[in-house]
């Protein structure tokens, strides 16, 4: 299990548009990162289309952008989402319901609630999505979510690596459902999701994540309050039944975190609750299991640590090794990054030496899971950004956007299931790193992990351990080989560690019950008496402790010439460790025991020892007199029986052999024949050395063309993606201009007006079907000059306004008449063109026959001396001629605001019809020929001015059009009744 350190930054935001001057309150919200590339656009559209706009997070959608392209995703996106959509600036900060979108040539990251923007560099590998997904895993940690959507190439696959480290949620799209599969497969792959689906399915498993209440109760309880204490030993007995390790070791708190992301993905409010799910749920305990030991790695992570190994501890290892090759244990490796880092290391100081010695590199990993992807060694093309050109071409093979660890590499690493907190130790290693691992242990368990590291490295070794680990108080048995370092020498071997005792910890192995994985006490327990262990040490052969299963129980001594570690998977079978000589020997002496329950020796056996051989012999011992029943003690003594004989190639037997002339002869021909062979061989070296040369030179070409293809496929990738985004604006763009264009053939139909559209050389673009009467125009003229048309307009200078027009920028409009007697309005309008400086025209003829009708019409009535006006259904007044005017301006009413147009002509009968008899009953008349009840009326009526008398005649007639209406005309017959002597023209006497 490894992790990171989590920090929360708190500068002022900026919120809606507000600076940090004008607001200090920070985001608490949560952020949905969405990394996108090619094929992104339509999901993220779907996406956002799904989702309501008030979630309370914040949005932030990363794309491979081209840095050359003015991006058009805040306008195409901000079609589906009633959400303000923006491109980030920098220092700009986070606000709920807002969607940030990364610019164009830039690299994103947060800092506190803030987006830091920075250049995107113009040669190599970006990772714009694994930048941001990492940064806002340190920053908002459990309160991140990141979503993987369309796209190629594996960039994000790291970031969801650390997003689940920190505690957030990873949301991937279904490879099936995306338009390109490379990117939501890769992150798969790399991490463990919570969710995968449709963008419409992520878009509601978001919008239920992100309105769920959050279970912060759970982390705040102690693991020890009876609410918590209870279920968590419920769900460490689970873990440990199904998977063989016990989560007790591990410290409460992590486990706690972990439990409580899991409830907040399934949405169980109570630890309860998630206890019985986990319980119904052998998958849930096995993403439960992989929670709690997710892995957090990568090549050469902590630059100036793998520095150091390179310049200092591995040269040195490398410089003094024998016959025997370099052996390290890389424990809790999870997907292996780490151990092919250090082999890269081991490989780089060979080849600069000119010499190899076998380099064997233990991994381990209690997740069986993790080391089969390490041991198939296939990684993202993502690794690029942490590998360099140089080692990517020398180490692996390009598997089309994923990496291949080369075979030279891979078989310097064994790859074994190992507890290091249970299993015991391999031995006689150089060099142990357990990083970032032991953070998570609880005090005791980190102890003994420790102890265990201590006793597997040989005299003089290296430790490493993680930048937030310490040694405790196995601190004097080491020295920091730099200061502040994390890299450490062992001075010496703490005894107690020579006689490690197992006893309360578990076997790993999976599907064993709880007490057959718990180790019998054996005796008291390591360090409780220093003194017995030195002199075991000291004068105690080297022995084991082994059951009836002949499986490894306890370890006494210095047991290097007595056990070894062989390649492969990690095992407690002694007939496996025992060096090949002394396997038979032993399972003949166990099976004596067994059967007669006694003391058992070997006779003498010569056993290689370094450069020469030692006589020894294996003696077993039944520990049936003990609680131990069934077991026995299997002892390594030296025997000192006459003196050991080394000769020059160090061998011997250790008894004195007297020389003859047989031995002497036979001597004298093996070193001939050695001598010939010697001869021979090197003939052949020498052969071998000069095609390795040549080859070798060979090699170093192929490898910087490779190199060169490499980066420009890197390149080619990237731009790849680039044009597909910029191809999926444009299409969505082309989607909306056939849309306004279709919306604009519609409108031009439904106006059946005629329009002519010409370019900057009158060249004819599109036209309208009634345009044709005017210029004879037919489909397929389209290109053709505006001037090879004749026209039916009486308008001898159209083509010279429109040359103006085009010219100047300025509207032209002019009413003519055409040659069949219509009346038309010409306005020619420029608009820009395509090109910069080019401009076009579109000329538009709207008939204005009714418009010159009307204006005869007005004319007409205005020659008239009677005052005449037309009113409406309703008795609005529509029109008036000059003499009703003059007289509304003559008696008060020179605005026209009672008896003009626009004015309701019965409404002014009807005021005055209070005062005025006259008045109430042409209000009268008037309504009744408007609703049709009469078929015309009139009336007389005085109306006298200050300095004469005068009578008028009112005359009101229907009219018969649509709609409805009247005309109302006023007489002066004044002359006719002084004439008449006063009498009207019906007869009547006018009453003055």
């Amino acid at each position: 299990m490894a992790g990171k350190s989590q920090k929360r930054a708190q500068p002022a935001p900026e919120v809606d548009g507000l600076t940090a001057a004008q607001t200090d309150t920070v985001f608490a919200g949560r952020v949905v990162a969405i990394g996108a590339s090619a094929g992104g656009l339509d999901a993220l559209a779907r996406v956002f289309k799904a989702l309501a706009p008030a979630t309370g997070a914040a949005f932030v959608v990363i794309q491979h952008l081209s840095p050359d392209h003015k991006s058009m995703m805040a306008d195409l996106l901000g079609r589906y989402t009633e959400m303000p959509v923006c491109v980030a600036e920098h220092d700009m900060a986070l606000a709920a319901n807002r969607v940030y979108l990364i610019p164009p040539g830039k690299m994103m990251r947060l800092a506190g609630d803030r987006l830091q923007l920075a250049p995107k560099p113009e040669h190599g590998l970006t990772l714009p999505i694994d930048t941001f997904f990492s940064s806002l895993a340190e920053q908002f940690a459990d309160r991140a979510i990141a979503v993987v959507l369309s796209g190629t190439g594996s960039d994000g696959s790291r970031g969801v690596q650390e997003i689940n480290a920190a505690g957030g949620i990873f949301y991937v799209q279904d490879p099936s459902s995306a338009k390109f599969d490379g990117m939501p497969l890769s992150a798969s792959h790399a991490a463990h999701y919570d969710f995968m689906g449709t963008a419409e399915a992520l878009a509601a498993q978001l919008a239920t994540q992100l309105v769920a209440p959050r279970n912060e109760g759970v982390r705040l309880l102690s693991p020890h309050a009876p609410a918590v204490a209870q279920p968590l030993d419920t769900i460490h007995e689970m873990l440990l039944a199904s998977s063989g390790i016990d989560f007790r070791q591990y410290k409460p708190t992590t486990v706690l975190r972990r439990i409580e992301r899991r409830m907040q993905v399934l949405h169980f409010p109570s630890l309860l609750e998630y206890r019985e799910h986990l319980a119904a749920s052998p998958d849930e305990q096995v993403l439960l299991r992989r929670e709690l030991l997710i892995p957090v790695t990568r090549f050469f992570r902590d630059a100036e640590v793998f520095e150091l190994l390179a310049e200092q501890i591995i040269p040195e290892l490398v410089e003094h090794a024998g016959p025997e090759g370099i052996r390290a244990w890389v424990s809790c490796c999870a997907t292996g990054e780490e151990a092919y880092s250090i082999a890269i290391l081991f490989a780089e100081a060979f080849r600069r030496i000119g010499r190899t010695r076998p380099v064997k590199i233990f991994a381990t990993d209690v997740e069986q899971q993790y080391l089969d992807h390490a041991a198939a060694g296939l990684y993202p093309d993502t690794i690029a950004a942490e590998i360099s050109p140089e080692r990517l071409a020398q180490f692996f093979i390009d598997r089309q956007g994923r990496y291949q660890v080369q075979p030279e590499l891979r078989q310097m690493i064994i790859f074994a299931r190992h507890n290091v907190i249970a299993d015991p130790p391999f031995t006689r290693m150089n060099l142990v790193s357990c990083r970032n691992a032991l953070i998570y242990m609880e005090p005791i368990a980190q102890e003994s992990a420790l102890r265990r590291l201590q006793y597997a490295l040989a005299p003089g070794g290296h430790l490493m351990l993680g930048p937030s680990e310490s040694l405790g108080e196995l601190h004097r048995d080491f020295q920091p080989v730099r200061q502040r370092s994390k890299i450490y020498r062992l001075l010496r071997r703490d005894r107690s560690a020579a006689t490690m005792d197992l006893r309360g910890l578990h076997y790993t192995r999976v599907g064993e019950p709880r007490g057959a994985g718990l180790m019998p006490p054996l005796g008291p327990r390591p360090g409780g008496d220093t003194a017995l262990a030195v002199l075991m040490q000291s004068y105690a052969p080297p022995s084991v402790v082994v059951s009836e299963a002949r499986q490894l129980l306890r370890v006494y001594g210095d047991t290097r010439l007595l056990l070894q570690f062989n390649e492969g998977h990690a095992t407690l079978d002694l007939m496996k460790l025992l060096p090949r000589d002394l396997a038979p020997v032993a399972s003949m002496l166990l099976q004596a025991i067994a059967a007669e329950g006694t003391l058992q020796r070997s006779a003498p056996i010569r056993l290689a020892d370094g450069e020469g051989w030692r006589r020894v012999q294996l003696v077993a011992r039944p520990l049936d007199g003990s609680d131990d029943g069934g077991y026995a003690l299997l002892s390594l003594e030296t025997v000192t029986e006459g003196p050991v004989v080394r000769d020059e190639d160090g061998a011997g037997d250790g008894v004195t052999v007297p020389p003859d002339d047989r031995y002497l002869r036979r001597i004298e021909e093996l070193e001939r024949d050695l001598a010939i062979m010697h001869d021979n061989l090197q003939a052949t070296i020498e052969e071998l050395e000069t095609s390795n040369e040549e080859l070798q030179a060979t090699n170093e070409e192929l490898m910087a063309s490779n190199e060169e293809l490499q980066s420009t496929n890197e390149e080619l990738q990237s731009v790849n993606e680039e044009l597909y985004t910029v191809n999926s604006e444009y299409q969505e763009k082309v989607d909306v201009l056939n849309s306004v264009n279709a919306d604009l053939e519609n409108v031009s139909k439904a106006a059946a007006i005629p329009t002519v559209f010409v370019d900057e050389h009158l060249r004819l673009t599109r036209f309208t079907p009634e345009a044709t009467p005017l210029f004879h125009l037919r489909q397929g003229d389209e290109g053709r000059s505006i001037e090879d048309f004749a026209h039916r307009l009486d308008y001898p200078s159209l083509f010279a306004d429109l040359r103006q027009t085009l010219e100047r920028g300025s509207v032209s409009e002019r009413e003519v008449r055409s040659r069949n007697g219509q009346w038309w309005l010409a306005r020619i309008q420029p608009y820009p063109g395509r090109t910069p400086g080019a401009s076009r025209a579109v000329m538009t003829f709207v008939n204005i026959d009714s418009v010159k009708d009307s204006q005869r019409l007005q004319a007409v009535i205005d020659s008239l001396p009677q005052h005449v006006a037309v009113v409406d259904v309703r008795g609005a007044i529509t029109l008036v001629n000059d003499a009703w005017r003059r007289f509304a301006a003559e008696n008060g009413d020179p605005a026209e605001r009672s008896t003009g147009p626009g004015c309701n002509y019965l409404r002014t009968c009807a005021e005055s019809a209070l005062s005025d008899a006259d008045a109430l009953r042409a209000h009268e008349g008037l309504n009744a020929v408007l609703e049709g009840r009469l078929p015309m009326f009139q009336m007389h009526y005085p109306c006298h001015a200050p300095d004469q008398k005068r009578w008028f005649m009112m005359y009101a007639a229907p009219l018969g059009i649509a709609g409805g209406g009247a005309v109302v005309s006023h007489v002066d017959i004044s002359e006719w009744v002084l004439l008449s002597g006063g009498s009207l023209p019906d007869g009547s006497q006018a009453v003055a």
